[in-house]
């Protein structure tokens, strides 16, 4: 998959602007209680529009560029999750994502450390990915997949399957 490069040497005030509110609004996030209105509003602060009905998203929250993470409907996400969103995060209705995941959509340039690679992160509807693990960029997360607690996913995930290991590989066929 391609991806697109990043400097972020070279960025607009807007964006600066930008990146400095969602710090905020991250920050406020975190300090809020599960479950209660003041954490809902922070959530809403946070993701906007791209949140669905009904999801669920626990703090800490670590990451950066959540404008650039899509939340569908009924998706529950636990404490700890690390978002590393600059090329994109999907997580399609009803995922459930387990405390400690870090879901990572870029990476460094070899050569200019500098650049980032971005490649975008999508976890398909009823997947589970559980404790610990790490989507790295590029990756899809099939449809009812299951990713292993700690697994470190380097390629693609087959629908209705689950996988475990560093890296991770395919261990079961669900039924």
């Amino acid at each position: 998959m391609e991806g697109f490069r990043v400097d972020p040497r070279v960025t607009s005030p807007e964006a600066q602007a930008m990146y400095v509110e969602q710090g905020r609004k991250l920050f406020a996030f975190n300090q809020t209680i599960p479950f209660t209105p003041e954490n809902h509003e922070a959530t809403q602060a946070l993701f906007g529009d791209n949140l669905g009905e009904g999801a669920i998203v626990q703090p800490p929250l670590k990451g950066v560029c959540f404008d650039m993470v899509h939340i569908g409907k009924g998706v529950m996400i636990m404490p700890d999750c690390l978002m590393m969103s600059r090329g994109g995060i999907t997580i399609d209705d009803n995922a459930m994502i387990a405390a400690n995941v870090q879901l990572i959509s870029n990476n460094h340039d070899l050569h200019d450390r500098q650049i980032l690679i971005c490649k975008p992160v999508h976890i398909g509807r009823n997947a589970w990915v559980g404790a610990g693990a790490t989507i790295l960029p590029g990756v899809t997360v099939g449809e009812n997949a299951v990713v292993a607690a700690a697994a470190v996913v380097t390629k693609d995930v087959p629908a209705n399957t689950i996988v475990a290991g560093n890296p991770a590989k395919v261990i079961k066929k669900i039924e």
